[in-house]
């Protein structure tokens, strides 16, 4: 049976009890000793307030040393941590708490009157634990602190398919879905970072990621296992170019992890030219496509470094991975591709049925192992729906990604098939109109949406942002897609703003382009 994810940090926290575990920007910094001893108190609190082993506590903070050890507290205890977006709406984080039964929610004091409410206009029983601020653990401390002392508490070693956590993502019913992963599922995904990026005690990990999003996985849980040091970066930090490239040099950052849009950022923005990013090995990104030009500019500014593409949807984690080898060539413009399955997974290219393609033709991914979540929470029917059982009773998650095995055991990534649209007879990528627009040399951002039209049955949408404030004529960017696009998928219209919408995880907000389309 395989260890708890918990066990690896209270190892390490054994191994270099004096080491930095986590530093906050203005707070200061805690040891593993200290992170292990004040996650003990949670632990032992929690305990105390009649959490057992399988319930769910939630906890409601901006990114903060608090939060880390709420959050081993919390596994500690034998429960399963959730996470909800201190910038969302507090209706929305009141929801997820109440969808999944929390029994308990660590809440930061300027976010607990609205939270309270709406937990009230829902009917919802949680006990909340008022943290009166949050940095460098001591608002935790103090509400401990307020709480009295609580009997110390065994460390709960759960079973490998006891949950975890719990990460809510957009459902296509309008409301927030709960993506159950366990101990097992993230154990298995920690363990395969470790063998690949070779983690060590001397490492200094970027945590860009909010704690509700799941590249925050690999932020916390491998660099904690392994005695580094993980850096936390607030969201006003995260989205500063000019920051992020000074917090990247002072903070000797080693291994960096974030959208790609982010290291597009930090690479026209954060005069990386004039900056000491020696210390710097290993450049992770996931969760959208990275424009070749700008991966460009970043390998050539920071060159002698491993640069990984990570793809996977929340349900999977990481499920493939693309090492790049540099330099990028002067005339590539297609994307890399989203490369090999992760070896702790498997994975295969159906068609609608779930009956495996020929190699070389499009189809569905679909990923099974040890790191495919259990399924969503209370929705067995979209859990059903999401994964299918094959003739050998092997179970498969649909990830609804349309691929191409360009060669042997490596995928290259096509589009959604939600995103897959028909115009005049033909099927249309939306994807790949945007891989398109990225060629220009004027486009800093492009999303592509389809919308309805009685006449011509799709309308397509091009929202784009322009380097520098560019913004070209219409006649122009119709004379370019004419020349990179069939014509039945040049954009109906294009859009230009100075910035377009994100979601809280920095990727482009679809849905909001929607509402704007």
């Amino acid at each position: 049976m395989s260890a708890p994810l918990h066990q690896a940090f209270i190892e390490a926290a054994v191994r270099f009890p004096d080491h930095t575990a986590v530093v906050e920007a203005g707070n200061g910094s805690i040891s593993y000793a200290e992170l292990d001893a004040l996650s003990d108190r949670v632990r032992d609190l929690l305990v105390a307030l009649g959490v057992t082993h399988g319930d769910r506590v939630g906890f409601y903070l901006r990114k903060c040393i608090d939060g880390v050890a709420g959050m081993y507290g919390i596994l500690k205890a034998g429960a399963a941590y959730v996470p909800v977006d201190p910038g969302a709406p507090p209706a929305r984080n009141a929801y997820i708490m109440h969808n999944c039964s929390v029994k308990v929610a660590l809440v930061e004091a300027q976010l607990e009157a609205r939270f309270r409410a709406e937990l009230e206009a829902l009917g919802a029983q949680v006990r909340v634990i008022v943290l009166p601020h949050v940095g460098g653990g001591r608002g935790l401390a103090a509400a401990l602190d307020s709480a009295g002392v609580a009997p110390a508490a065994r460390t709960v070693s759960p079973a490998a398919d006891s949950l975890a956590y719990i990460l809510y993502t957009s459902g296509s019913t309008g409301k927030p879905k709960g993506v159950m992963l366990s101990h097992g599922n993230a154990v298995s995904f920690v363990d395969w970072c470790s063998e690949v990026f070779e983690p060590t005690q001397e490492d200094r990990f970027s945590s860009h990621a909010p704690f509700h999003f799941d590249l925050s996985i690999l932020d916390v849980h491998v660099s904690l296992k392994h005695g580094a040091a993980l850096v936390l970066i607030s969201e006003d930090t995260g989205k500063d170019p000019q920051r992020l490239a000074q917090l990247i040099a002072q903070e000797h950052v080693s291994i960096w992890y974030s959208a790609p849009s982010i290291l597009s950022l930090v690479a026209q923005f954060g005069d990386l030219a004039s900056r000491d990013c020696s210390a710097l090995r290993t450049v992770l990104f996931a969760g959208e496509v990275f424009p070749v030009k700008h991966l460009r500019t970043l390998t050539e500014l920071w060159p002698d470094r491993r640069y990984f593409n990570l793809y996977g949807p929340t349900e999977t984690n990481v499920c493939t991975f693309y090492e790049i080898r540099l330099p990028v060539p002067e005339d590539r413009t297609a994307p890399y591709p989203i490369g090999e399955v992760c070896s702790h997974l498997s994975g295969r290219v159906v068609d609608e049925t779930g009956k495996p393609i020929p190699d070389g033709e499009e189809g569905e991914l679909c990923i099974t192992g040890r790191g495919v979540m259990q399924g969503y929470w209370a929705m067995p029917e979209q859990t059903a729906r999401a994964f299918y059982v094959d003739s050998d009773g092997i179970r498969w998650y649909r990830t609804g990604d349309v691929v191409v095995e360009d060669q042997p055991g490596c995928y290259t990534y096509r589009g959604r098939r939600d995103r897959m649209v028909k115009r005049r007879g033909y099927r249309v990528e939306l994807g790949e109109i945007e891989a398109g627009l990225y060629q220009h040399g004027a486009v800093e951002e492009a999303a592509v949406i389809a919308v309805p039209d009685e006449e011509a049955g799709v309308r397509i949408i091009a929202f784009l942002s322009g380097r520098d404030g560019q913004r070209p004529s219409l006649i122009e960017m119709k004379r370019f897609c004419s020349e990179r696009l069939p014509l039945y998928m040049i954009p109906d219209r294009f859009s230009w703003h100075d910035k377009l919408p994100k979601t809280s995880t920095d990727k482009i907000d679809y849905q909001r382009l929607k509402e704007m389309g």
